[in-house]
């Protein structure tokens, strides 16, 4: 009997813990997001917004990989900015694609997202969006810098996280 009250507190405890962590997750101020809006979410839209978004992810991550701090990371992106938009008009040409975008890189709105459980506040932050023609369809973003979102470019394999508690009761049981 004490040996299942001692489990069913730890079980409780590893249950509160992962429901208020799970709350909200802060970016933090130093960071830089990355944001692709299509004019609409029909086909042919989605696939120019996935188009954007892969050069984005690869070029941009290639730039700021080995960049240590928000000043550089800054620096590097307003150098870059006329051959990212130059870039993104080439995958609108190559592809017969007749909508306008607009580049801006700023402080951008950024409505309230729960992906995940994990909830991000609205807010205006500072990043780079692509808005093309209308954008109202249903976008993508990531962290630009640190390279939340763009360590995939390089392939790195998904992070197991282990629990002793986990670990603990699945001994156990």
């Amino acid at each position: 009997m004490k040996k299942i009250i001692i489990i069913l507190a730890i079980l409780s405890i590893f249950l509160v813990y992962n429901e208020t962590k799970a709350d909200t997750i802060i970016i933090p101020e130093t960071s830089i997001r990355l944001r692709v809006i299509p004019n609409s979410n029909n086909t042919e839209d989605i696939v120019i917004k996935r188009m954007v978004k892969d050069y984005l992810e690869e070029n941009t991550y290639q730039l700021l990989k080995d960049v240590k701090t928000i000043q550089e990371a800054r620096l590097i992106l307003q150098n870059n900015l006329s051959t990212i938009d130059e870039n993104i008009n080439n995958i609108f040409k190559n592809n017969n694609y007749d909508k306008n975008y607009t580049l801006n890189y700023g402080q951008n709105y950024f409505p309230k997202k729960i992906y995940k459980g994990v909830t991000y506040e609205e807010g205006y932050y500072e990043s780079l969006v692509v808005s093309i023609g209308e954008a109202k369809g249903d976008n993508w973003w990531c962290v630009l810098f640190p390279p939340l979102c763009l360590m995939e470019a390089e392939n790195y394999e998904e992070v197991e996280y282990k629990s002793w508690i986990k670990e603990t009761l699945s001994k156990i049981f």
